[in-house]
């Protein structure tokens, strides 16, 4: 007699195969997908030109300024100087087209 009540419902064999065949088949898939991504990143930065800005071979700056840093768009570029100001130049005849004061709080 024995009275003693089941702990576990247990598995069959049938269901443990058919949760490997699903975790096989998701890892595959996982796989497969990440193998596309690198391939399809590789394909898009392969494709995009490079866009580097034409730079000057000089830039004529007035007398005494001191350039700090140098940025570009489409069609000029523009020198921060040292003295805070931005000096806007056309990046084909390099003509000074704006000159900006920068006045910083105190």
């Amino acid at each position: 007699m024995n009275d003693a009540p089941e702990t576990g419902t247990g598995v069959s064999p049938a269901d443990l195969r058919f949760l490997k065949g699903l975790v096989t088949v998701l890892a595959g898939t996982m796989v497969v997908g990440l193998i596309a991504v690198i391939v399809l990143l590789v394909i898009r930065l392969q494709a995009i030109p490079s866009q580097a800005p034409l730079l000057p071979d000089t830039v004529s700056l007035p007398d005494g300024v001191t350039a700090g840093a140098i940025t570009f768009g489409r069609g000029w570029y523009a020198v921060v100087t040292t003295d805070d100001r931005i000096l806007i130049f056309d990046a084909e005849s390099h003509a000074l087209l704006s000159e900006t004061q920068v006045t910083l709080p105190e």
